[in-house]
């Protein structure tokens, strides 16, 4: 998927991408993956680029993180679980907070970011992590793109770092929020670059 500015929007610079990147996978639990779930939806596709776009990352020895949402009591997110009340299924210990299977094999404690808000960084180890790996760049993948993929996006910017997002990987209950979220990124704070992009970046390095 190729985004294309018009007249309208800010004037861009160049945002290459950096030596030390490293993925995140945001959300690829069952939660949103299941159909079955209220928040759910058919993200097959979007399973299957993230799964490509991972081993092509593991190749180069780039750090893979992956987030979930987990509540352990009423007063996390009280106010965000008010407004959407399907989230009460991402209890801790439930089927819906697990990491797709697809991805199994990946997911470690130290790579498992558990978070309650969208934004992978907020309140969470991840900036922290990062910070230790020295990492530059953020490849960002995951669901659902206008929500917590775009507000990890957001916060990483504001963290500093350079950020692609890849529009494969990234999937919408809402066809029209997806498109529209990635032109907001890549109009302000990332690159969103197809997945052939990223896999060249990685092997350039």
């Amino acid at each position: 998927m190729t985004v294309e500015l018009i007249d309208n929007d800010l004037v861009i610079g160049e945002l290459p991408l950096g030596k030390r990147p490293a993925v995140i996978a945001v959300d690829f639990s069952n939660g949103f993956t299941d159909k079955e779930s209220p928040l759910g939806g058919d993200f097959k596709p979007q399973l299957d680029a993230n799964l490509e776009l991972i081993n092509a990352a593991i190749e180069k020895k780039i750090p893979v993180f992956f987030s979930t949402v987990i509540y352990d009591n009423e007063e996390q997110a009280s106010v965000f679980r008010q407004r959407l009340p399907a989230l009460n299924i991402l209890q801790r210990g439930s089927h819906w907070v697990d990491i797709h299977d697809k991805f199994a094999h990946y997911v470690n404690t130290s790579n498992l970011i558990e978070k309650h808000y969208p934004s992978a960084f907020f309140s969470t180890t991840l900036a922290a992590k990062l910070a230790a790996l020295k990492i530059d760049s953020l490849i960002i993948t995951g669901l659902t793109t206008s929500g917590c993929v775009r507000a990890t996006c957001v916060d990483a910017l504001q963290h500093n770092f350079m950020c692609a997002v890849v529009p494969e990987a990234c999937g919408d209950r809402n066809q029209s929020a997806h498109e529209m979220s990635l032109h907001d990124m890549h109009a302000k704070y990332a690159q969103v670059l197809p997945l052939s992009n990223i896999k060249e970046y990685f092997q350039s390095l």
